[in-house]
């Protein structure tokens, strides 16, 4: 009889199984299809005015976003030119936002110094930083000398930060006013200054510009007009300094749910916020960047991209995988040497004591990982958090050796599959050699996590190349050091 709860499992987990087959199958992605496609079939045109018309109207038609993100596929002379018939400046700056860095980079080349000023000036600070990077250290100086001096100023601020700090993620643009100030004064501010987005959090100041409380957008209409923001001002119960990390931004904002993140300087004075929005790009670039590591790579795909730049994205992480392949050929040529009549028949079972102990070991890697990022163990639960891992890691190395030690002695013996040697000792080998195979893989797996995030590094590195190569030559060095202790002691 089907339980309520397994009831809510099934259908969670079919829920599950739709999500995943959709991600391809999105109104989004589809979206996407038909517009890159009907941008290929205008810059196919053979005609040029044709081929200028058709590019005209597909910019009108669609939003400069999904622009942004299809120009992404088009080749890199065919950007610059969607980009000159986008419809107004203001279309122009949203698409340069928007975009990635090769396509900003391609449509630089075919803009002067002027038009990029002038796109500068029109976009936020914290948006222009990053802009700005896609330009050559000698052209971003002369475009700073031309932009507002005020906006200057606040880009080279801006630029002071660490790429992955919360400096570099907040922005100057906020509403913060004193404490006698009234909701009147306030709205009033806010009806003059329509370019400043960030409208759901006014923050409150004391006259030495420290920050003492914040006001819900809501509150500015529930309350009367005529009282001062400290009446219905909040307590700050979260802020963060400039060189905090913005893996620590993202940990806060998305626990507490914050809207708006302040970030304050030594004094507790205001210098910016950190939106929702800028937490979402930063949680996108995290989860980019450890796919990247995961899969041992440090590849920016672009589908324009030379071959050779992809090649040497690829090349240093595979070179760590050679060298480990070529250390386990010398490990297993060392032991050919001392047990030669051994290593004639447990040689056939390499694969299979790779294979598991390698799975056994990015399962536990990547469990702790995952843990670590969404902030379930903490510095004092990681020993109970490893011991719970090795312990696991062991049940699993008996139950699986156990298993193939019966599998590969009942072949042998019944005639199906031989091996040439005694059913019985073959069958101890084995499985003694996949259970500390599996066990020294689940002591690597376990302890590189905390290792590469005690040094500084991205944890998720522990499920790459590197740790798999080290697996590999460990866990097959316990898998002959076993077999030939045991082959000596009790099969001679």
């Amino acid at each position: 009889m089907q339980t309520h709860d397994d009831h809510d499992y099934n259908h969670e987990h079919e829920e599950s199984k739709a999500a995943v087959g959709n991600l391809m199958e999105s109104r989004i992605s589809h979206l996407d299809d038909e517009l890159s496609r009907r941008l290929e079939d205008a810059f196919h045109k053979t005609t040029f005015n044709v081929h200028l018309h058709d590019v005209a109207k597909i910019a009108c038609e669609y939003t400069p976003i999904d622009l942004a993100y299809a120009a992404c596929r088009l080749p890199p002379h065919a950007r610059s030119v969607l980009f000159e018939n986008l419809p107004d400046i203001e279309a122009k700056v949203t698409f340069f936002i928007n975009t990635d860095g090769a396509t900003r980079s391609a449509i630089f080349r075919a803009l002067n110094d002027d038009d990029v000023t002038e796109l500068i000036n029109k976009m936020p600070a914290d948006e222009a930083v990053w802009v700005l990077e896609d330009l050559s250290d000698r052209r971003s100086r002369r475009v700073l000398e031309k932009i507002d001096f005020k906006k200057a100023a606040k880009i080279k601020e801006l630029k002071q930060h660490g790429r992955n700090s919360a400096g570099a993620l907040m922005t100057g643009e906020y509403f913060s006013f004193p404490m006698e100030t009234t909701i009147a004064e306030v709205a009033a501010t806010i009806r003059d200054n329509p370019g400043i987005d960030l409208t759901r959090v006014i923050f409150v100041l004391d006259q030495r510009g420290e920050l003492q409380g914040l006001v819900p957008g809501r509150n500015l209409i529930v309350n009367p007009p005529h009282l001062p923001l400290k009446q219905v001002m909040r307590q700050v119960d979260h802020k963060v300094t400039a060189d905090v990390p913005r893996e620590e931004v993202v940990d806060l904002v998305e626990r507490y749910k914050i809207p708006a993140l302040p970030v304050v300087d030594d004094s507790d004075c205001l210098i910016g916020v950190v939106t929702y929005e800028e937490v979402v790009e930063a949680i996108e670039d995290i989860a980019d960047e450890t796919i990247a590591l995961i899969a041992g790579t440090a590849e920016d795909v672009g589908e324009y991209d030379h071959i050779f730049k992809r090649f040497l994205a690829r090349a240093p992480w595979l070179l760590v995988t050679l060298f480990g392949g070529l250390i386990s050929a010398a490990v297993m040529s060392y032991f050919q040497g001392i047990e030669g009549q051994l290593m004639a028949f447990i040689v056939f079972f390499v694969p299979l004591i790779n294979g598991m102990s390698g799975n056994v070991g990015i399962q536990c890697s990547t469990v702790l990982v995952r843990s670590m990022a969404i902030g379930v163990i903490s510095s004092g639960k990681k020993g109970e958090a490893m011991l719970k891992e090795w312990s696991i890691g062991l049940l699993t190395g008996v139950v699986f050796g156990a298993l193939c030690g019966l599998i590969v002695y009942g072949l042998n013996t019944l005639g199906i599959q031989e091996y040439g040697a005694n059913p019985l000792e073959l069958g101890v080998l084995i499985s003694m050699g996949l259970l500390g195979a599996c066990f020294v893989a689940t002591c690597l797996g376990v302890s590189a996590p905390f290792f590469f995030a005690k040094l500084g590094v991205d944890p998720a590195v522990a499920s790459g190349p590197i740790v798999t190569a080290f697996n590999d030559i460990l866990s097959m060095t316990a898998y002959f050091l076993i077999a030939g202790i045991l082959h000596s002691l009790f099969f001679l």
